[in-house]
């Protein structure tokens, strides 16, 4: 099955460090699903503030990192031409819960699915993983609009 680093995601997302935070897309299913893995390390942009002597990854990165494996998702699948000039939105977030902490020193597997899409909006739902334990999921939607 096809897999992307972070080099190759950078060609299909705008995000840069320190918010590009998915490092490898891999098990992609064209338009259907993929798998993606986020580093979270001691020295992660967040860890500083957010709770210093206790850190954790905030939810709403966790939800970022779903969006940005769907946005890879999405842009990998289709046809460059469509794509071409092009971002993915985040347009709502419909579910999101937060089962145990993600701390840094870890990975985090995040396990994505198209579920349904309509012209340019698609609507996803993934799920985040530590060691096989489930951290969140999420249910989200995106669309697709032009560069300006």
């Amino acid at each position: 099955m096809k897999k992307l680093n972070k080099s190759e995601i950078t060609k299909l997302l705008p995000h840069r460090e320190p918010m590009l935070l998915i490092d490898e897309l891999y098990d992609i299913k064209k338009l259907h699903s993929a798998t993606a893995l986020v580093n979270v390390k001691k020295d992660s942009f967040f860890v500083q503030g957010h709770f210093p002597d206790q850190p954790v990854m905030p939810g709403v990165l966790i939800v970022e990192s779903f969006g940005q494996a769907a946005a890879a998702l999405t842009a990998d699948g289709l046809d460059k031409a469509t794509y071409d000039n092009k971002l993915v939105f985040l347009m709502g977030v419909e579910k999101a819960r937060f089962r145990n902490p993600v701390i840094p020193n870890c990975k985090l597997i995040l396990k994505i699915e198209a579920i349904r899409s309509h012209g340019r909006v698609w609507k996803y739902k993934g799920e985040a993983f530590v060691d096989d334990k489930k951290m969140a999921d999420a249910i989200w939607s995106a669309t697709i609009v032009d560069k300006k």
